[in-house]
């Protein structure tokens, strides 16, 4: 394992705790679709790209409906980005994490599926933007996570091999990303989404243990 250069963070389940949230308009959504719709159908959702979550979705619902269909209708009766209060769902102890690691030395950055405009927003509302050198939103790629293009994106722009890089990561489709780059994993544990931490390097049950992991400590 080489010398860990980098610190990327993911943000959904990571830097905020969005993901139940979420999950809740989703499944107040599927009821009026179906009532026989449980919540554990829709676990597959989380950290998933547009057509993956909502295919999840459709299968789900199993009314017929196309999972563009029913993603269009949600978005014109549901606006579950301006409801969300990102302040009262945000990991306090983050700040306290980020100020340590940029006093290290290490460069920042976020790799979110979520779009730019809503990563700003988390960001700005809690006054952690200034942590981060850089950031990059899954829409400006084809394919997002498990693909680990976003993190050899990443890696590129902070001019670090992917190797260099540590990554802090929940859910199973980014833990997959980014093992697949060949970069260490942290993964935060959370048990509600049976989500598949088994390519991480670590497991963290909160952020305030980033700086004592090994690759981090010896530095």
């Amino acid at each position: 394992m080489k010398d860990i250069k980098a610190v990327i963070f993911d943000m959904d389940g990571v830097l905020i705790d969005s993901e139940p949230c979420y999950l809740q308009f989703n499944l107040d959504f599927a009821l009026t679709k179906n009532p026989r719709v449980t919540i554990d159908q829709l676990y597959g959702m989380v950290g998933a790209s547009k057509e993956d979550a909502w295919t999840v979705f459709a299968q789900a619902i199993d009314n017929g409906q196309t999972w563009e269909e029913l993603r269009d209708e949600y978005r014109a009766s549901i606006d579950a980005f301006s409801q969300m209060d990102y302040r009262a769902i945000f990991r306090h102890e983050a700040v306290d994490v980020l100020k340590l690691l940029k006093e290290r030395g290490y460069p920042l950055a976020l790799a979110s599926s979520t779009q730019t405009d809503i990563i700003m927003r988390v960001l700005n509302e809690n006054d952690i933007a200034c942590y981060f050198d850089l950031v990059v939103s899954g829409r400006q790629f084809k394919q997002s996570k498990p693909n680990p293009e976003i993190y050899f994106y990443t890696a590129g722009k902070l001019k670090v091999s992917p190797a260099e890089c540590l990554v802090i990561e929940d859910s199973t489709l980014g833990i997959t990303a980014a093992s697949r780059a060949g970069m260490t994993v942290a993964a935060l544990i959370d048990d509600r989404f049976g989500f598949d931490r088994s390519l991480a390097h670590y497991e963290i049950r909160n952020l305030g243990e980033i700086p004592g992991l090994p690759p981090l400590s010896l530095n």
